[in-house]
């Protein structure tokens, strides 16, 4: 069997955990940390001034001098990313570069990499492709959802900073989208469809499998004939869970009695806590915050659904989890999430709709209650073949380059 070439691989990506925020893009950990299982991989991962601020301010601990460590077995480098919160989006691109310029810098002379991967569009890929044609490296930009979906569709009002991604994206050697949907858009936005490949992320299942609903209860201390709803990810308002609070409202008006379990953190929390108590939900909704990304698989399996209202996705990796625990969900059909419906038991309905929305929850939780799952659970995919799927971008990037470096050197020959 042919030996495997060993590729350097440099990542630059805000999406990646820090020791501020360790459940941070919890997903591109475990997948850059299956490709660093067969190849060298060193990792940038900037860190925001503003969070760095905030989580001193509640008394964490600083970041090492160097602002270096280990995470994984992996070198991983924190440059702190100055830039200027709500405002001048457009430039942002141009405050990365600057902040993290000197870390990459230094990884060219400390680590030689084959090429670099940028994991998110703007501003980490517009700043990678700078940095990378500058350097002479090969870029490839991982893109997931909300980072070409706002800037592709309007959501994001902003013009220079939709430029900027569009730039990114046509600048690079080539794409990873997570969906084929997402690259359906990058397409749209002119890049060449030769370039653009569909890497769908993969799932942990040595830790998310389904285990018994009544244990996981009986840990984490719930009631075990309490019909319970779950929710896991970002209060934003992407999320749409004003959406998802209006259709509890209609269901308790109705008469179904229920509890909600929302996991995470965000910009919302206060808004949406308001949302629940002028709703009357205040014994329907709890707010946990946010948990260990390791503790979540009793979460899901303790739940009897999950719910998952969004405005726009890539392809969500709570889906994905939840599908590998078993357990069903009701989800919004936007991005790619149609794709993965058939991985588990679901439900879609359109975003912004709480009454679909609540007669889909309504349907599982009581028409469909009792039956067995007859379908087939879809095969899931592992962050090993995701990783050997990123490679083989790579490698096909790399020939791509050695071809036209030596395409002079043949016709020099041939005259």
């Amino acid at each position: 069997m042919a030996r495997q070439t060993v590729v350097r691989v440099l990542i630059l990506t805000n999406l990646y955990p820090n020791p501020y925020q360790p459940n941070r893009a919890v997903f591109n950990r475990q997948q850059f940390r299956a490709l660093a299982e067969q190849h060298a991989v060193r990792i940038i991962a900037p860190l925001s001034w503003v969070d760095e601020l905030l989580s001193r301010a509640k008394g964490n601990l600083r970041l090492p001098r160097d602002r270096q460590r280990s995470s994984d077995g992996i070198p991983v480098e924190h440059p702190r990313y100055w830039y200027t919160p709500g405002a001048m989006r457009g430039w942002h691109g141009h405050f990365y570069r600057r902040s993290v310029q000197h870390a990459f810098q230094r990884a060219l002379k400390e680590f030689c990499p084959d090429i670099l991967l940028a994991s998110w569009a703007y501003p980490d890929g517009w700043a990678a492709v700078k940095l990378a044609r500058r350097a002479g490296l090969p870029v490839v930009i991982k893109v997931h959802g909300c980072d070409v979906l706002c800037a592709g569709r309007g959501l994001d009002q902003n013009p220079l900073r939709k430029r900027r991604t569009i730039e990114a994206l046509c600048g690079a050697d080539a794409i990873i989208a997570v969906s084929r949907h997402l690259a359906e858009n990058v397409i749209d936005l002119g890049v060449d469809p030769e370039r653009v490949k569909v890497v769908q992320n993969g799932v942990d299942c040595a830790l998310f499998h389904p285990n018994s609903k009544a244990a996981a209860r009986a840990k984490l201390g719930l009631d075990p004939a309490e019909r319970i709803l779950l929710f896991v990810g970002n209060l934003e308002l992407v999320k749409g869970l004003d959406v998802l609070m209006e259709a509890f409202a209609r269901l308790v008006q109705a008469g179904l009695r229920f509890r909600c379990l929302l996991i995470g953190q965000g910009s919302m929390r206060q808004q949406l806590e308001r949302q629940s108590a002028c709703l009357g939900l205040t014994e329907t909704v709890r707010f946990i915050g946010p948990i260990p990304h390791v503790r979540l698989p009793e979460w899901y399996c303790a739940a009897d659904l999950l719910v998952l209202p969004s405005r726009s996705e890539g392809v969500p990796n709570v889906l994905l989890e939840a599908a590998a625990c078993r357990t069903p969900f009701v989800a919004t059909r936007v991005g790619g999430i149609p794709e993965i419906a058939h991985l588990g038991a679901s439900r879609l309905v359109p975003p912004g709709d709480p009454a679909a929305l609540a007669q889909a929850i309504r349907d599982v939780l009581t028409v469909f209650a009792d039956e067995p799952l007859h379908r087939s659970w879809g095969a899931l995919r592992s962050h090993d073949e995701t990783a050997a799927e990123l490679v083989s971008v790579f490698s096909r990037v790399l020939r791509s380059r050695r071809r036209v470096r030596l395409a002079p050197v043949l016709l020099q020959s041939a005259r």
